[in-house]
């Protein structure tokens, strides 16, 4: 079976969307085109995005193929599967321009793997891949629309009925190939993801040495994909990286939901010429662990804070056992090895906004950065949703915006100021 693995040219405007806009690595098409090529199939990414492709460059590459399926995502590579747009203006845009030129159209994303009825019927799609998509690609190769019975962990329609099928995939990450990605496609990478040292050299690259998370953050929407921790084999994340550096990337950031202490890791990574980025949580760190992430090329850390307080962090349910003091001092110790380390914060509506700007004028001064408190989106999928309104139904997105922005009346700095409403957003792509 042919696979045409599409990502849209992703356009932000308008977008509560507060993730990067550049393009970055694929990465679950890159797993998906692996496992489907080891199996006999033929697969393609054609990424508009990265390659700057026309939505008619798009359908010409797609006809050219003649795939037998057509995957379209709801959200920009893994890295931002977590804080998607909610909007689906672009997936829905890329379905209608596919329709009867790419074969069976499937969709895959955290929209649809929270809520698959409501993605399937807005986007027209054949298929939606609920959960982590790489293994359940394979599972559908080959068969027709009306061969999906007993297929895991897909909705579809068939005879004018919709059918969900098995609960979100999550992948088995020891099953998953070292990536090869061609010099070419790095080289479509200059963009160094949450770099501030001011010393790139070589192409920006993601990569994965581990996907989920132990904790159960309240804000976090991984309820349906990336949920459970899951590490790769030490071997196969050390081949990827030796590809990326073989194929000119001279920075990777981890995509990692969160990026925990390693010492064998860490120890080989100190061996190779490399500079890297991650996300965590600095509470799960010390001393050593620190001076040895620096000493292995770390030059980026995003350390998810989010309250200044005892208190907000145990409404977002963080179960977080140090002190600020501590989460202080850790984060200024961080800052002594690594040249850039963010502490991020979300508006919980717990915290007193005075002390919280006492507190990020001290680490700054300490050579620290914390933001200003981002506003805290009830994705679908997350418990913060569930404690407001319960399980997500077919209106969850729009439910979860139209509260959002009643609720602020300023963002962050790296959104829109004024945010149009989901309806408004995808009305535009019916007006194109």
């Amino acid at each position: 079976m042919r696979y045409a693995l599409v990502n849209p040219r992703w356009d932000f405007s308008g977008s509560i969307y507060f993730g990067c806009r550049e393009p970055h690595l694929p990465l679950e098409y890159g797993y998906a085109k692996a496992l489907l090529e080891a199996a006999g199939h033929d697969a393609v990414i054609i990424d508009c995005h990265a390659e700057g492709l026309t939505e008619n460059e798009m359908i010409e590459a797609v006809e050219g193929f003649r795939p037998g399926m057509t995957v379209v995502p709801t959200a920009p590579t893994y890295l931002f599967w977590r804080c998607p747009p909610p909007e689906l203006k672009h997936a829905r845009r890329t379905v209608e321009a596919l329709k009867g030129r790419g074969g069976i159209i499937t969709v895959i994303g955290p929209h649809g793997s929270t809520t698959p009825v409501a993605v399937l019927k807005k986007l027209g799609a054949d298929i939606v891949v609920m959960g982590e998509c790489e293994e359940a690609l394979l599972k559908l190769a080959g068969r027709k629309m009306t061969d999906l019975k007993g297929v895991p962990s897909v909705c579809y329609r068939e005879d004018n009925s919709i059918h969900i099928q098995g609960s979100p995939h999550e992948s088995d990450m020891a099953l998953l190939p070292p990536l090869s990605w061609t010099t070419d496609s790095i080289r479509r990478h200059p963009h160094h993801h949450h770099r501030f040292d001011g010393k790139v050299s070589g192409f920006g690259a993601e990569m994965e040495a581990s996907r989920g998370c132990p904790y159960s953050c309240s804000f976090c929407a991984r309820n349906d994909f990336r949920n459970a921790y899951r590490k790769r084999p030490a071997a196969t994340v050390l081949k990827e990286l030796d590809n990326l550096m073989e194929s000119g990337a001279g920075y990777v950031y981890f995509a990692d939901e969160i990026f925990l202490p390693d010492k064998k890791l860490l120890e080989a990574l100190s061996t190779r010429e490399i500079r890297f980025g991650i996300q965590t949580r600095i509470d799960l760190w010390d001393e050593e662990p620190l001076r040895l992430l620096g000493k292995a090329g770390c030059v980026s850390i995003e350390a998810g804070v989010e309250s200044v307080s005892v208190e907000g962090r145990a409404h977002l349910n963080k179960n977080c056992r140090a002190s600020t003091e501590e989460i202080e001092r850790l984060l200024v110790f961080a800052r002594e090895h690594v040249p850039f380390v963010q502490a991020t914060l979300l508006d919980s509506g717990i915290d007193c906004r005075e002390e919280v700007e006492r507190w990020r004028e001290r680490l700054l001064r300490r050579g620290v950065w914390s933001n200003e408190p981002v506003p805290l989106f009830p994705y679908p999928g997350s418990e913060e949703y569930r404690r407001r309104w319960g399980l997500p139904d077919g209106s969850a997105w729009e439910r979860a915006h139209d509260f959002y922005l009643n609720a602020y009346s300023a963002f962050s700095d790296i959104q829109e100021q004024r945010p149009l409403k989901i309806n408004e957003l995808e009305r535009l792509n019916e007006e194109r």
